[in-house]
C-alpha cells in the first residue's frame, strides 16, 4: 500500500495542494490540525474599514485575509475606494482580490517565490515616505512586512482579521507522526511546523520534509528534523515539483547502476 504525503495546508488550498499532488501519481491525506476562524469586528476595526480611502496601498497576506477584507469591503462601500494599490504574497491571494473586488494587484516579480521578502523587493514598495500602508492579516505572524516599510518611512497600520486555532492530530495523525509511517509531510507555515513537532519523534524527524522558504528550513534544523527539502515557493506546482525531488513519483524506478 502507497504511504500518504502527509498536508496541513487546511480548506479549499489544502484541496488545491491535494489535487495537484494527486495528479502527480501521490497519495495525500491531510493532518486537520489548523483551522481559520474570522474575528468579531470591533468599533476600531470598523472605523478602519470606513476610512479605507486613506490608505493608498493596500498588503493582504493571505486568501483568508483577502476573504475578510472583500467582505468588509462589500459591507460598508458600495463602490469601491478609488486610488488604492493592492499587493499581496502571492498569487493565491491575488486571485481571491480579483475574484471578489475585480481589481488589479501587484505581486512579486518572480511567481513562485511567495514570500514577504520577494514582495518587499517591488521597486513601488521602495519609496514610501509618509505614506499610509495598510496590512491585512491575521492574529500574530511575522513582523517583517510592518518592520521594513516603517524603516522605510510609511505610517503602517496592520489590521488583525483572522485567527489560527490549532487542535491536536486526530488519532490517525499522531500515529503516522509517532511512527514516520507516510512518505512525506508538507508544511508551510512557522506555526504549524512548530506545533506539529510536539507529536514527531525521531521517525518523522528522519522522513522527507517539504518545506516553502529556507527560512522554514533554518526552524525545521532547530527541531530536529533531516535536511528538509526546501520548495522555490508556496504554490502548488513549487511544492510538487520539491516533493518529486526529495521522494521518487509513483511508478518511477531508481537506477542503481546495476
Amino acid at each position: 500500500m502507497m504511504l500518504p504525503v502527509l498536508i496541513t495546508r487546511p480548506g479549499a488550498r489544502g484541496a488545491v495542494l491535494a489535487n495537484a499532488l494527486e495528479q502527480r501519481g501521490f497519495a495525500v491525506e491531510p493532518l486537520t490540525v489548523m483551522q481559520l476562524e474570522a474575528l468579531p469586528e470591533d468599533p476600531a476595526l470598523r472605523s478602519l474599514w470606513l476610512d479605507m480611502d486613506q490608505y493608498p496601498k493596500v498588503i493582504v497576506v493571505s486568501p483568508f485575509a483577502a476573504e475578510c477584507l472583500s467582505a468588509a469591503l462589500d459591507r460598508y462601500w458600495p463602490q469601491l475606494p478609488i486610488g488604492i494599490d493592492y499587493y499581496t504574497v502571492g498569487n493565491a491571494t491575488a486571485q481571491v482580490l480579483h475574484a471578489t473586488l475585480g481589481v488589479r494587484v501587484h505581486v512579486p516579480t518572480n511567481g513562485s517565490d511567495d514570500t514577504s521578502e520577494a514582495l518587499l523587493a517591488l521597486p513601488s514598495l521602495q519609496r514610501v515616505d509618509q505614506q499610509n500602508v495598510l496590512i491585512v492579516a491575521g492574529e500574530g505572524g511575522r513582523t517583517l512586512l510592518a518592520d521594513t516599510l516603517s524603516a522605510r518611512g510609511a505610517n503602517v497600520t496592520r489590521a488583525s482579521v483572522y485567527r489560527r486555532v490549532y487542535a491536536p492530530p486526530d488519532t490517525s495523525g499522531k500515529k503516522r507522526l509517532t511512527q514516520g509511517n507516510y512518505q512525506a509531510l508538507i508544511v508551510t507555515s512557522g506555526e504549524q511546523l512548530q506545533h506539529l513537532a510536539k507529536w514527531c519523534d525521531q521517525a518523522a524527524l528522519n522522513q522527507p520534509l517539504i518545506v516553502s522558504s529556507r527560512r522554514l528550513a533554518t526552524l525545521a534544523e532547530t527541531l530536529g528534523f533531516r535536511a528538509p527539502t526546501v520548495a522555490s515557493g508556496a504554490t502548488p506546482a513549487a511544492l510538487t515539483a520539491a516533493l518529486a525531488q526529495a521522494c521518487n513519483p509513483p511508478g518511477t524506478d531508481v537506477d542503481q547502476g546495476t
